[in-house]
């Protein structure tokens, strides 16, 4: 049976021209060289194969959601208490926020990835949840919603529409302010992770202190998330948006990956010195299993290699471009998908 689109003889074709090559390559006399090569290729691809299948279940199925009940149990397990001491911890390294207007009395919650956790804050503080602001659809944002939503009946879940977070009521676009009591927070739109990732902004002058950006897995402390959905252009883009922010807007990330993110930037640039103190300090505070949260953007542009893409030192460091030549340099979006390849490997050793 032939694919649909695709008539019976064009398949039959293309299969005989792919098999023609493969005995090609494997008669002739470096053929040791042309089966190891084949066998990269196929693996390479079965994996981005594999991975790709992978993500649909995961964010598309209830299995996705069966299988993130089941690292909640082994994360309430590992850590009782929570990864770090202070604001609610979850999973192995995720971090939630409740975000409190301390005259109303009235609570945000982002990202809630374990709802007895976040209802354990919620209890303490006596507060009464009024909203949830999810960054996206990943089940280690989203998967305390249901809960939540059920125990606080008037309480509005917010997101993009684009990214199917589930028990969505309130969708929101690029720009749109949800206003709780006196807090003010903006959405802005940060496709890259996934389609419809969204920042969160709270304005802090009615505080007379700084804002404060929510960034899911868009913006990490000295990291970023990886692109599933979408290109580096696309990344790129959606970093540039944090980049128009403030110097003193405090970093608020979804999970605690400071240390290995900061190894990573001292292999792209070990001579930077803003890096190696943030290092010594995000050591002693993991040492006592204290959270590195939060930095801030002026911070972050000084040791962020992925915020740092203009950055000539970056170039040097990642050696000739993709041109032809090898020496036309790299685009911004060239140089940053680079760094996340090379993150990629760095996190697998």
């Amino acid at each position: 049976m032939a694919w649909q689109g695709w008539p019976s003889s064009w398949l039959w074709v293309a299969s005989c021209g792919l098999l023609l090559l493969v005995l090609v390559l494997l008669a002739s006399p470096s053929s040791c060289r042309a089966q190891r090569t084949l066998r990269s290729l196929f693996m390479a691809r079965s994996k981005r194969l594999l991975f790709r299948i992978g993500y649909s279940l995961y964010t598309r199925t209830w299995l996705g959601y069966l299988f993130y009940r089941q690292q909640l149990r082994r994360a309430r397990n590992r850590y009782p208490k929570g990864h770090s001491r202070t604001q609610p911890r979850l999973f192995n390294d995720n971090y939630s926020y409740l975000i409190i207007d301390t005259q109303a009395r009235l609570a945000v919650a982002v990202d809630p990835s374990d709802p007895q956790a976040v209802q354990a804050s919620i209890e303490k503080e006596g507060v009464n949840l009024v909203a949830i602001l999810c960054t996206h659809k990943h089940w280690d944002h989203s998967g305390g919603n249901r809960d939540l939503s059920r125990l606080h009946q008037d309480c509005r879940v917010y997101g993009s529409p684009q990214d199917g977070i589930p028990y969505l009521t309130h969708p929101l676009c690029d720009q749109d302010v949800v206003s709780v009591g006196r807090l003010q927070i903006q959405a802005l739109a940060t496709p890259g992770h996934t389609q419809g990732h969204l920042v969160y902004l709270l304005d802090g002058e009615p505080y007379k202190g700084p804002s404060c950006l929510f960034s899911g897995d868009l913006l990490f402390l000295s990291g970023c998330g990886r692109t599933f959905e979408g290109t580096a252009e696309t990344m790129l883009s959606s970093l540039d948006t944090v980049l128009g922010l403030g110097d003193d807007t405090l970093l608020w990330p979804g999970h605690e990956y400071a240390e290995e993110n900061l190894g990573f930037a001292g292999v792209v640039e070990p001579e930077n010195l803003a890096r190696e103190r943030k290092m010594q300090w995000v050591q002693r505070q993991r040492l006592e299993r204290r959270s590195t949260c939060p930095s801030t953007l002026g911070e972050e542009r000084s040791y962020n290699p992925f915020l740092r893409t203009h950055c000539l030192v970056l170039q040097e460091a990642l050696g000739p471009g993709p041109g032809p030549t090898g020496d036309n340099g790299y685009s911004r979006a060239q140089l940053l998908e680079k760094l996340r390849q090379l993150k990629d490997l760095h996190k697998s050793k």
